[in-house]
């Protein structure tokens, strides 16, 4: 099952994306703000545990619509995992791991990564998009492609 599971995610970053984000936007390059020391401000704490706990939110009701089938930094497969145990994966690989979480048999992915301020959404359908979306608003986050 484990290169069934690799397989499908390396197929699945190569699809369009979205970012779950605490801003709502792409910083352009060329910005004169100073999205860098503001990203590292988000990553320390507290500010990390409360960003953590917004995306917490958002998978954890998405779980209430769809499977998933989640992978910690490459190794096994959990399907249907505890609501606290996706708590806590969640907030490790934020902080330093990597966190694969596919969606519907592996129709779209989620991932999650240590060092970074946001999710990567890959091939949501248009439903599913719609969904993120409202779970995102409500958290107070926001959906953007770039």
């Amino acid at each position: 099952m484990e290169n069934d599971f690799n397989e499908k995610v390396e197929r699945l970053l190569e699809t369009p994306y979205w970012v779950i984000d605490f801003l709502p936007m792409q910083v352009p390059q060329d910005s004169k703000g100073q999205f860098f020391a503001v990203e590292q401000y988000y990553l320390q704490e507290p500010q990390r545990e409360r960003l953590c706990r917004q995306f917490i939110d958002v998978v954890l009701k998405l779980n209430c619509y769809h499977d998933l089938l989640v992978s910690r930094d490459g190794g096994d497969e959990w399907l249907y995992p505890d609501p606290r145990m996706l708590e806590k994966w969640l907030m490790e690989s934020l902080q330093n791991g990597h966190l694969c979480l596919l969606i519907d048999d592996g129709e779209s992915l989620i991932t999650a990564s240590g060092g970074d301020t946001c999710l990567t959404l890959y091939n949501p359908s248009p439903a599913l998009l719609d969904l993120v979306g409202q779970l995102a608003t409500s958290a107070g986050l926001f959906l953007w492609q770039p």
